[in-house]
This record gives structure tokens, C-alpha cells and sequence, in this order.
């Protein structure tokens, strides 16, 4: 027989709370592992570009970081499926001494690449997780068209004084002169843009802008100076020479599937080390952007401090699925790609950098995944990839680096997080004579 010590409670009371205490335990216990479980939400497929689809699955739970999500795709209609690169798993954040602070939420994230313009997909999306939450989806999206001139497009001709008495659908071919600087005021229609042409190169503007427009498009002109997109929807720029020390620049609320492509941007700055970094004196900008859905592709563009550029901090707003692809990149005094405040499915690919101070920014990357494929970097004075200021959710994949100095090197306290490096080529050798030494 067990006897109880008289300073302890009778059996009658001990028994309730050790049933009160189990019923807790098991309670809390049930919790901790139903948070590690994964809870499907919504799935979607924001902003479409010409080539590329970005996948966003929402989830609660998986607490543990380990659903994962295989894709697959097939053209709509068709029979066979094609593998796709698994959704990265992104958990819910924010940044970290940004201005202001920006916060991503719970998901599964990704990006199809290299599909045909103007095609509607089908994509298969298959979610696991061991500890509970597995479920099969099915969404269609459909990549966008090249920009391209209406149906039955009215052909007309203006010089100066003509410009803004174009309509929906015309495409207006401009006589050689001096148009100085000039805003355009007429929008056009989906499927009816208006466009603006140059045949010869020699409709020569001091500054364009096109700020607030809708589907209007610049081609084939010259610009001694700026071309504004500030606000602008489906609008593009297409074989234009620009010279200028800020190129092509859309400010807030910024631009929304615009297309950027086959220009010529010229800035003011030579090759010159005694000007590099964050702090020389290498102010001008070639294409600067903040906005989503935007195609920036087979651009050539040297001489400025950053040649390529996101916005930053309180300058940006949402920025994802952008592409960055296929641009001839030199002498950028500060960085030759600048892929900062990046939030997701922002897609920058096989680019040539040439000559520049850092290769590619992501500082910082805002959950992510954004891509950094095959690009090619050669001769850069301090590092390939910047990954500063927290960066979170890079995916570097197949890029190759050749340069003095260490051939990586992330020269920052401030960590990085959920970045993925596989496949990457980095050469270096002996540090040049110089502060910009690896």
C-alpha cells in the first residue's frame, strides 16, 4: 500500500489536474504539429510577360520549411507535359533597415521561363509536405504578345506640329527634323496602339515624355536626353538611340508591362576607377524603372553609374516580374544590373556585363525567388553578385564570372537568406593594384 505524505494533496484532487494538465499538453502538442502541416490557399499567375509565367501558391503552416511543389506545363490543348522548375518555398518576412519596411507573405513561388509570346499554358502544380497538406492544382495563363502595330493600322505622317492628333490604331511615321522636347497626350487601345516611327533615325527630340500614357509606342527615334514612362501601361520603347545622362526612366507610381527593347543608351562616363562605387562620381542612370510585368530585352547600354536599375527604398514601388534579359551591359561606375527591392519572379538572364563595377544588386531581394541565369560577367572591379542590405530568396544559377580579385566574395555583415547558388562559374586571380582589390 502507498501511503501519501501528509503535505501533499489528496488523490482526489491530483487526479482532475493531472487531467487538466494532460488534456493541455495534448492541446498544445496538436498545435505545434498542425502548424508544421501546410494549408493550401489561392492561387495565382500575376503579371504575364512575353516569355516567362510567374506562379504564386498562398499556404498557411509548414512551419518547418519543407512542402515542396513540383510544376508542369503544357500548351493549352495539347497533349505533352513538360517539367518545369519546382515552386521555392518562400516563408512570410520583411526587410530589414529598409525605408519603409516591406513585408512578403507565406507561399510557394516560381517562374516558367522561356515560353512562346502570346500562348495561353496549362500548368499542373503538385504540393507535398510529410506533415500533412498534400493537393494537386490546376490554373492556365497566357503570355502576352509582342507589341506590334493594329490590324489594319492607319498609316500616317506628321512632323512637329502634327504629333498629338494621332488616334487609336494609327502609326505615325515622322519626318527627319528637330522635334525639341516634347509630351505626348493621346492614348491608345489594347489591340489599337498608337506608334510613333522613325524611319530613318533622324526624328531627333531634345526629351520625350510619356508619362501617364496608354499603349503608345516610341520607335526608331533619337533622344538627347530623357524618355519619361512615368505611370504608363503597355507602353513600349523600341531601336531608339538615346544619349543622354538619364536614359530611360520610369519614377511612381512607375510603369506596367512596358517593353524596353533593341535601343541604344548612351551615357556621359568613361571607364575611369577614380569615379567607381556607391560613393564616386558617376551620377546617371540608363534605364531606371520601378513597376511590375515590364520586359527590359537586347538593349545595349554603357557609360552610366548603375546601366540597368530597379528603384530603391522609398522610390519603389511593387516590383516583380520584371525581366532583364539578353542586354549588352558596359562601364557601369556603380553596379551593371541593379535588381534591388526585387519582391518576386523577377527574372534577370543571360546578360553580358562588361567593365563594370559590380556585376549584378540584389540588395535587397524582398522574399523572392528572383533569378540570376547565365549571365555572363568579364572584368569587374569589386564583386559579381552584391547580395547586401538582408537580401532574401536570390536564385544564381549557371552564370559565369571572370575577373581580378576574388572570383565571389559578398563583402558585407549583413547576412543573406534562402538564396540558392548552384552551377556558377567564378574565376579570379590576382587583385589589381587598387582599393577595389578582392
Amino acid at each position: 500500500m502507498i501511503s501519501i505524505p501528509p503535505h501533499l494533496p489528496f488523490p482526489s484532487v491530483i487526479y482532475p489536474m493531472m487531467k487538466i494538465f494532460c488534456l493541455v499538453l495534448v492541446v498544445l502538442t496538436s498545435s505545434a504539429l498542425a502548424s508544421d502541416a501546410t494549408k493550401p490557399g489561392q492561387v495565382t499567375t500575376p503579371y504575364p510577360t512575353i516569355t516567362n509565367l510567374a506562379v504564386e501558391w498562398q499556404i498557411e503552416g509548414d512551419d518547418n520549411l519543407n512542402a515542396k511543389c513540383d510544376a508542369m506545363f503544357r500548351v493549352k490543348g495539347t497533349q505533352k507535359w513538360y517539367k518545369a522548375m519546382p515552386l521555392k518555398r518562400v516563408p512570410a518576412g520583411e526587410s530589414q533597415k529598409t525605408s519603409p519596411i516591406v513585408q512578403w507573405t507565406n507561399r510557394l513561388s516560381g517562374s516558367i521561363f522561356d515560353l512562346e509570346p502570346d500562348t495561353s499554358y496549362e500548368i499542373q502544380l503538385s504540393l507535398s509536405d510529410p506533415d500533412g497538406g498534400t493537393s494537386l492544382e490546376t490554373v492556365f495563363a497566357r503570355t502576352r504578345p509582342f507589341p506590334q502595330e493594329a490590324a489594319n493600322a492607319r498609316i500616317t505622317n506628321a512632323g512637329p506640329r502634327e504629333l498629338n492628333n494621332a488616334v487609336p490604331g494609327d502609326v505615325v511615321i515622322l519626318a527627319d527634323g528637330d522635334y525639341g522636347a516634347f509630351r505626348f497626350n493621346k492614348d491608345g487601345e489594347s489591340g489599337k496602339p498608337i506608334i510613333y516611327r522613325s524611319i530613318s533615325g533622324k526624328a531627333i527630340f531634345s526629351e520625350v515624355g510619356l508619362t501617364d500614357r496608354k499603349w503608345v509606342y516610341l520607335d526608331g527615334v533619337t533622344v538627347n536626353g530623357p524618355v519619361r514612362l512615368n505611370g504608363t501601361d503597355h507602353c513600349a520603347v523600341m531601336r531608339c538611340k538615346i544619349n543622354a545622362q538619364w536614359g530611360i526612366k520610369a519614377y511612381k507610381p512607375g510603369m506596367t508591362n512596358g517593353y524596353i527593347a533593341d535601343n541604344v543608351i548612351q551615357g556621359i562616363h568613361a571607364w575611369d576607377r577614380s569615379i567607381m562605387g556607391a560613393g564616386g562620381d558617376n551620377e546617371g542612370e540608363g534605364i531606371e524603372i520601378t513597376g511590375s510585368g515590364n520586359v527590359i530585352c537586347h538593349n545595349r547600354v554603357s557609360g552610366f553609374r548603375d546601366c540597368l536599375s530597379h528603384m530603391e527604398d522609398s522610390g519603389a514601388a511593387v516590383q516583380m516580374c520584371n525581366d532583364w534579359y539578353n542586354n549588352d551591359i558596359s562601364i557601369g561606375l556603380d553596379d551593371g544590373i541593379e535588381a534591388d527591392f526585387a519582391l518576386s519572379n523577377c527574372r534577370v538572364m543571360r546578360n553580358r556585363i562588361t567593365n563594370c563595377f559590380v556585376g549584378i544588386s540584389s540588395q535587397p531581394g524582398l522574399g523572392g525567388p528572383n533569378y540570376f541565369i547565365r549571365n555572363v560577367m568579364f572584368n569587374l572591379s569589386y564583386s559579381g553578385f552584391k547580395l547586401h542590405r538582408f537580401s532574401h530568396g536570390d536564385v544564381i544559377l549557371h552564370n559565369t564570372v571572370v575577373k581580378a580579385g576574388d572570383g565571389l566574395g559578398n563583402y558585407t555583415s549583413e547576412r543573406f537568406d534562402h538564396a540558392v547558388f548552384r552551377n556558377n562559374l567564378f574565376i579570379g586571380g590576382k587583385a589589381p593594384d587598387t582599393k577595389f582589390g578582392g
